[in-house]
């Protein structure tokens, strides 16, 4: 595994690898690589959205939200109306539900990102 990675792909590499992990230490390792990629991996997510949602109008903008299931709900800003789609577009991406696996393989062990005293 390389740190060139993409965050999709070192996701995927991630939580592969978690498959075969029990050790508590070695999952909390693999998770907090995990969290890293995830976090990037919404943030690349999110500037494609912005970039691609930019010329849209507003109307333009709540159909593609609503087509994700994030409707852009009275009251709300445009732009948290884009990281709203963001989310929901990275949420159902390959990568952000192996995350969610690697995080319930890591939380089985015991392993979590969260220290024992913020628990």
């Amino acid at each position: 595994m390389t740190m060139e990675m993409n965050p999709t792909a070192l996701l995927l590499e991630l939580a592969a690898q978690a498959r075969n992990m029990s050790d508590p230490d070695a999952l909390r390792d693999v998770l907090s690589a995990g969290h890293r990629a995830w976090c990037e991996g919404v943030a690349d997510v999110q500037g494609g959205i912005g970039r691609e949602t930019a010329p849209l109008s507003d109307a333009e903008v709540a159909e593609r939200c609503a087509a994700v299931g994030a409707p852009w709900e009275k009251g709300m800003l445009r732009g948290e109306a884009v990281a709203a789609l963001a989310f929901a577009t990275w949420d159902a991406a390959p990568a952000a539900m192996a995350y969610t696996d690697l995080a319930e393989r890591a939380a089985r062990f015991g392993a979590c990102l969260l220290g024992e005293e913020v628990l």
